[in-house]
């Protein structure tokens, strides 16, 4: 085991490093990055959305394949939204809310990513074939 007096020795000459550490320390780091690298394939992983679901309050709307090019209109309770899809990406592209947070939101890609028009009420989500890991997954 490394004290800290010791370790900060070895850290000023990093060639001494590797022949201090025992096997069982490689053996820990070698692990330590393994499983550092399943867990980032595994639960955050950018999957490519095939649809988008449309919510308007808290009620489905509209599910749209991202493979069509389209303009959708939904009517909200403070006017009327535009929501593009265009070669597998979705974004509002007019709201009539006055922060226009949900156009400045941007084009949206992957599976899990969402956008939201709070005064209008409407939510967009793209949808993968797996559902994403998140907070509420967990």
């Amino acid at each position: 085991m490394l004290n800290s007096q010791r370790f900060r020795k070895l850290l000023a000459q990093p060639e001494r490093l590797t022949k201090e550490l025992l096997l069982g320390d490689w053996l820990v780091v070698l692990t330590s990055v393994l499983l550092i690298l399943l867990l980032f394939k595994t639960l955050w992983s950018n999957e490519h959305a095939a649809k988008v679901q449309i919510r308007l309050g808290d009620k489905i709307y509209a599910t749209y394949s991202l493979n069509q090019q389209r303009d959708v209109h939904v009517h909200g309770p403070i006017g009327s939204a535009t929501i593009s899809i265009s070669q597998g990406k979705v974004r509002f592209s007019k709201s009539p809310c006055h922060n226009q947070y949900c156009v400045h939101q941007g084009w949206l890609t992957r599976a899990g990513q969402a956008a939201i028009c709070l005064p209008n009420q409407i939510s967009l989500e793209l949808l993968g074939e797996t559902k994403p890991y998140d907070s509420l997954n967990y």
